[in-house]
């Protein structure tokens, strides 16, 4: 299969302060952002060459970014994998005994089809597995 990084997350406390952040000190331009309430996050998506950077603001106090944030920090929360089938991604992770915390494909920022492999089985690491179709 083919595949490619197709966005870094960072959770920030601020999306706002994140944004403004990216485009002075880096010189990158947002290119829009958008509310995933599945997830109980705002999220900006920053361009940068074949790939994105993503800020992740928790929307409630409860939500997987706000709890990360408690725990570890602002910060890098994810990475993301672009795959072409992600069924049958998560068909041959679950054949080989992977721990996932997404045995479906669940809806992402721009409809994306997303789902994530626990850090368990990467060694800390969260990874997204995602398609766009």
């Amino acid at each position: 299969m083919n595949k490619k990084i197709d966005h870094i997350g960072i959770a920030v406390k601020d999306l706002q302060k994140g944004i403004e952040n990216y485009e002075k000190i880096l010189g990158l331009k947002c290119s829009g952002t958008e509310e995933v309430s599945e997830q109980k996050v705002r999220i900006a998506m920053i361009p940068i060459q074949d790939t994105k950077i993503e800020l992740l603001e928790p929307m409630q106090d409860d939500s997987p970014v706000a709890k990360f944030i408690e725990n570890k920090g602002e910060g890098f929360h994810h990475i993301a994998i672009q795959v072409e089938n992600i069924e049958e991604e998560l068909e041959r992770l679950k054949d080989a005994g992977i721990r996932l915390i997404d045995e479906k494909y669940r809806i992402g920022a721009h409809g994306a089809k997303i789902a994530f492999i626990h850090p368990k089985s990467m060694g800390g690491l969260l990874v997204e597995l995602v398609q766009r179709d």
